[in-house]
């Protein structure tokens, strides 16, 4: 039995609300079960000076979670004046799985920056800052396009992600804090709409796992983003 009741291939509660910032080009609040992350995406008209001249945009994240979004507070990462190796690795993450769903070419010499603010973690925070990222970088070439910032189709397909682990010896779906401290496998699946893998992150911890059970976390990885996916169409739909 899971610790909230779920079955091995459910999500936890998701809802993804749109239009939460009034002054960024694209802005939601995702939620997987506890978890809430507020999202905002920034379109600048200017580029990196290495991007400058190529007809190219450029598409980025920042990641970062406040402090007491976890049960005990943690310091903010400015006060010490650099960033921990978790956060880079997590907000270069987000920025290669938007950037593999954009036409740079299309999306002109412009910029978005994607911010990821985690307000409550209680685990697969990556996972819902990307899948909510998705919505965010959505609205932002929405209003490009209404402006005619843009040259063509700049998304070609969505993006999300979920993660899936081994809980005691039960392979599951969408780990919760509770699950992801005590499981003997941990992975991160990033997909696009049309079912390809950006990238897949898992870890073995205590046992390794066997190619059979990798199987079976992609299978549940599938469902599960299928899921995301219908929900993100429904609200960049609405």
């Amino acid at each position: 039995m899971r610790p909230s009741g779920r079955q091995p291939d459910e999500m936890r509660s998701v809802t993804i609300e749109r239009n939460v910032s009034m002054k960024a080009e694209g802005s939601c609040m995702v939620s997987f079960g506890n978890t809430r992350v507020l999202v905002t995406a920034s379109v600048e008209t200017s580029l990196p000076p290495w991007r400058r001249g190529q007809g190219l945009g450029w598409v980025t994240a920042e990641y970062g979670m406040l402090p007491r979004a976890t049960g005990t507070r943690t310091r903010r990462e400015a006060t010490s004046g650099k960033q921990s190796g978790r956060t880079q690795e997590i907000q270069r993450l987000i920025g290669r799985s938007l950037r593999a769903v954009v036409d740079m070419g299309a999306l002109g010499e412009n910029q978005i920056t994607v911010d990821c603010d985690v307000l409550e973690a209680d685990g697969g925070t990556r996972t819902a800052s990307i899948t909510g990222a998705y919505v965010a970088l959505a609205d932002a070439v929405a209003w490009m396009n209404e402006r005619k910032l843009t040259k063509g189709q700049v998304l070609r397909d969505s993006v999300a992600a979920v993660s899936c682990g081994i809980y005691r010896g039960t392979p599951v779906l969408d780990l919760d804090y509770l699950e992801d401290v005590e499981a003997h496998t941990d992975a991160n699946f990033v997909m696009t709409g049309d079912g390809r893998f950006v990238e897949i992150q898992g870890t073995a911890e205590q046992n390794p796992f066997s190619r059979k059970e990798l199987e079976t976390l992609m299978q549940l990885a599938e469902k599960g983003i299928a899921e995301l996916t219908e929900k993100q169409k429904a609200v960049v739909s609405s």
